[in-house]
């Protein structure tokens, strides 16, 4: 049996109440969807500056993280959790919003740039740039000087849909992800 990719999964958001359901909380809402799909429980682990649960996901052991030291901070957590268990960061997949895809849209990448989103800059800057990540599409507001707001305010009930759905697809294939089976998963997510 091949090593296995992924063994660490980390949602991107912002902790507490206010910022549950905002666009930027996208990542967040992937991640607890796993938990749900899986049986996996969060508990709160400060030595990780974050939630951590432990999923099997068809067969395959893999930790689940949400920072909880707000987005611009992410990597820190990261750093934490994936220096004690070992995790090299090829073996990270990281879930969050994407200005620049369509609302609805999900697309898995393998390393690059930060694009301007701050959690990856953080996340760049702790544990480098070679991780996967599943990028869920919350659109652009069509100004540079309204993205602050946009992200941090919820979607329309048509966009919060649309963002579940892709959430739902990418449940489906997050076990061929986690396997390796890198090409199969982008087939499956991108044709839809």
């Amino acid at each position: 049996m091949p090593d296995q990719a992924i063994t660490l999964i980390i949602g991107l958001g912002n902790p507490g109440e206010k910022y549950s359901k905002t666009r930027h909380n996208a990542g967040f809402w992937f991640i607890d969807a796993l938990a749900n799909e899986f049986g996996a429980s969060f508990k709160t682990e400060t030595r990780f500056s974050g939630e951590v649960a432990k999923a099997n996901v068809d067969g395959n052991q893999v930790w689940l993280l949400k920072p909880s030291t707000f987005m611009n901070r992410s990597g820190l957590s990261a750093h934490q959790i994936s220096s004690f268990y070992k995790i090299n960061v090829k073996q990270v997949l990281v879930a969050y919003d994407e200005l620049d895809l369509p609302v609805g849209t999900v697309r898995l990448k393998f390393s690059g740039g930060h694009g301007g989103h701050n959690g990856l800059r953080d996340l760049h800057a702790q544990i480098g740039k070679d991780y996967a990540r599943l990028r869920f599409g919350i659109g652009h507001p069509g100004d540079s000087k309204k993205v602050a707001d946009y992200v941090l305010s919820r979607p329309n009930q048509n966009d919060e849909i649309e963002i579940q759905n892709a959430i739902d697809r990418a449940l489906k294939v997050v076990s061929l992800i986690i396997q390796g089976d890198d090409q199969k998963a982008m087939n499956t997510l991108h044709t839809n």
